[in-house]
């Protein structure tokens, strides 16, 4: 794909979405197009993460073990879906298996190009900081509202 189809593409996806075009662009230039094969898997779950992907095209099954040791499986993610934000960011273990099931293709942002990213424009550590904060914030509101289903 030329490298302006991959700079729209990157500014479909949340993170990114505030981001100006030439930062996006700096992002797609440094990135690399990865293709799966069906059955190919992306990462598996306990592993370390180095990266970011942006699924460009096709889509992954995601799955975790429960503590019994079954698969679980969490859902899909399709075309503009950011796989491993945290992981661009700083060193961390990945939560789930991602499997393509059918042809696929991903953009894979490394940990040092986004962090240069980060260090040059402090504008997008701001978004960052934003996103990672909503995130959290939704997360704590989800575990709210289950927490009654534990009380004793």
């Amino acid at each position: 794909m030329a490298l302006n189809d991959d700079i729209a593409l990157l500014s479909t996806v949340s993170l990114f979405s505030d981001i100006g075009e030439d930062k996006l662009r700096l992002i797609a230039f440094g990135a690399e197009r990865r293709k799966l094969q069906p059955g190919q898997l992306l990462f598996r779950e306990g592993t370390a993460a180095d990266c970011g992907f942006v699924v460009a095209d096709g889509r992954f099954e995601l799955s975790r073990k429960t503590r019994d040791g079954q698969t679980t499986q969490l859902g899909t993610a399709e075309r503009g879906a950011l796989l491993g934000e945290l992981a661009m960011i700083t060193a961390v273990d990945r939560s789930m298996t991602a499997i393509a099931p059918d042809h696929a293709e991903v953009i894979r942002i490394n940990r040092p190009l986004f962090r240069r990213m980060l260090e040059e424009y402090p504008d997008i550590a701001g978004i960052v900081r934003r996103r990672i904060g909503d995130n959290l914030a939704a997360l704590n509101q989800g575990l709210g509202s289950i927490a009654g289903r534990f009380a004793d």
